[in-house]
């Protein structure tokens, strides 16, 4: 995807979708840091480019494009670190509902998982190969409800994939992901954000962004 920015005051008003501003960024600063994830709030564990960043956005795409997913809704099941950031991005890049849910303790979890998936009529699981073998696998078989789930580990996706792949056909006006409440004293309730919700749009990618394990769920 290429954008054209010729004779724009502001350039970032070229862009109705977060995918397009990805996109531009990995054009013309492809080396610079978009994301880089702090463990304790200091030390650096690992960075992304923005290079980086579309390349695994895009092989995640690819995957999600070969199982139908374009459209459909897809839980987000991760540790705080950069493997969520790929899998939402790679959500946008496939047209995918991306459907943010934090990891807590089993129980509670299982219980707001269900919640979630129910409301959002999700259909598929994004998260890493440690969560699925540690933390889900077992409750996907057992809990009727979330055996429909088809579950994606995106750390074992090749990135080599990137080069099948796709724009897909999104506007201002399509759904970009949901976001639910904690649920701790309520059902988990769901707000819908468009790529037309542009808070944060044109500040969002605009500089490397730094995430410590209390500020992952600040990106969105």
């Amino acid at each position: 995807m290429s954008v054209c920015l010729d004779n724009l005051k502001n350039p970032l008003d070229k862009f109705s979708t977060f995918v397009e501003l990805l996109c531009y960024r990995t054009q013309i600063q492809p080396e610079q840091k978009a994301y880089t994830f702090l463990v304790d709030g200091e030390t650096e564990e690992i960075s992304l480019t923005y290079s980086e960043l579309d390349q695994k956005a895009r092989a995640i795409a690819v995957v999600l494009h070969s199982l139908k997913a374009t459209g459909k809704r897809a839980i987000l099941l991760y540790p705080p670190g950069l493997e969520f950031i790929t899998a939402f991005f790679g959500c946008l890049y496939a047209g995918v509902v991306a459907v943010p849910v934090p990891l807590v303790q089993r129980k509670e979890r299982m219980t707001r998982l269900q919640a979630i998936m129910a409301d959002a009529d999700a259909t598929f699981v994004l998260t890493t190969t440690s969560v699925f073998t540690n933390n889900i696998k077992r409750s996907l078989k057992e809990e009727s409800e979330l055996s429909a789930l088809y579950c994606i580990a995106t750390d074992s996706i090749t990135y080599d994939l990137a080069s099948d792949w796709q724009a897909p056909k999104i506007s201002s006006n399509t759904l970009a992901f949901l976001q639910y409440t904690s649920g701790s004293t309520a059902t988990p309730k769901g707000v819908m954000v468009s790529y037309s919700s542009r808070v944060g749009l044109k500040t969002s990618l605009c500089s490397e962004v730094v995430i410590t394990t209390h500020k992952i769920s600040n990106l969105l």
